[in-house]
């Protein structure tokens, strides 16, 4: 059998933990009612014998504590809530038993922002990571050396895997399903949960807000511009004089405050104007087009598909509210 891990993690999310034994104890059903042999067997490990979730309205027990000697196949990392650095400091002592459990082994499976746990192991130093879209920033800030990857739904390297924000762990789990058993027992499962199984990304849910967490101030006037000005055909050239700076210079302060390229931030600001005007609009797709300075159709088209994985009248159909 294989042993499966689920952390009990002070201040994480506690669907997190029980949809990961919901599931893999579903496979387990699933394999059992075709004749086979059950293939999970499941333990919640924590530090302590009992944690409560949620300003106490939860209690989840533990069957295993960390100091019990085990050995595990897969260790899976919930969704941390709340603040993040008191999260991580009431959980730094699992983070010598997660790294001796990996040179032990184990697969490790970082759920949302479980991810920030796993990078405090450094165990992915170097590595790519996904995680919660509305927490990359903060995520690259803290964890510089980790390529964290941005909209990725599901990213693995050489056994340690994580996923994107909120209930795109699912995904990750029936990856981890198909992997442990059969792409026959994933469908299953992802029919059994109505989970759609080939999900890729998370795009169409990213709200980008800007990225002005840094102190350079002539970038950060450079960004407001972008902003007051969405419907106008800006230049890198433009945006340099504005801020007094060569074009270079510029642009290399610009991706070091930003992580983005100026071309592709003015893009993902328009994006984001449109994508709020099909959400709450009747425009059409030309008059929302030429409200974020667009006169290219095709242009408009493909960089809103880049940006959100979506065409612009899918994204429209999806989430245009009903009159």
């Amino acid at each position: 059998m294989k042993k499966v891990a689920i952390l009990v993690l002070e201040s994480s999310v506690m669907q997190a933990i029980a949809d990961p034994q919901y599931c893999f104890s579903a496979v387990n059903q699933f394999l059992g009612y075709s004749g086979k042999p059950l293939l999970f067997d499941i333990k919640l490990v924590g530090l302590r014998k009992e944690v409560k979730l949620n300003d106490g309205k939860y209690s989840v027990h533990a069957d295993l504590l960390i100091s019990d000697i085990q050995i595990y196949d897969l260790v899976i990392i919930p969704a941390l809530f709340g603040d993040l650095n008191a999260a991580l400091e009431a959980n730094e002592d699992f983070l010598p038993w997660i790294i001796q459990q990996r040179q032990q082994g184990a697969e490790i499976a970082s759920l949302c922002l479980g991810a920030f746990l796993l990078a405090s192991t450094g165990l992915i130093d170097g590595k790519k990571c996904s995680t919660h879209w509305g927490f990359v920033n903060e995520f690259r800030r803290k964890f510089p050396f980790v390529e964290v990857q941005d909209g990725s739904i599901v990213t693995e390297e050489n056994g340690i895997y994580s996923s994107g924000g909120a209930t795109s762990y699912w995904n990750l789990l029936l990856l981890l399903v198909e992997k442990y058993t059969d792409r026959e027992t994933a469908i299953l499962a992802s029919k059994y949960f109505a989970i759609d199984i080939d999900r890729s990304n998370q795009s169409a849910f990213m709200m980008f807000q800007g990225q002005k967490e840094h102190n350079d101030l002539e970038i950060q006037k450079a960004q407001n511009y972008i902003e007051q000005s969405i419907d106008g055909k800006l230049t890198v050239d433009e945006l340099a004089d504005l801020v007094a700076l060569g074009r270079r210079s510029f642009e290399r302060r610009f991706k070091a405050a930003t992580n983005n390229s100026v071309l592709e931030y003015i893009q993902r600001v328009k994006i984001e104007t449109a994508k709020r005007s099909f959400e709450n609009s009747r425009k059409n797709i030309n008059e929302v087009m030429m409200d974020v300075g667009y006169s290219d159709n095709k242009a408009f088209r493909t960089t809103f598909k880049k940006i959100t994985g979506l065409t612009p009248i899918e994204y429209r159909n999806k989430y245009r509210k009903m009159a």
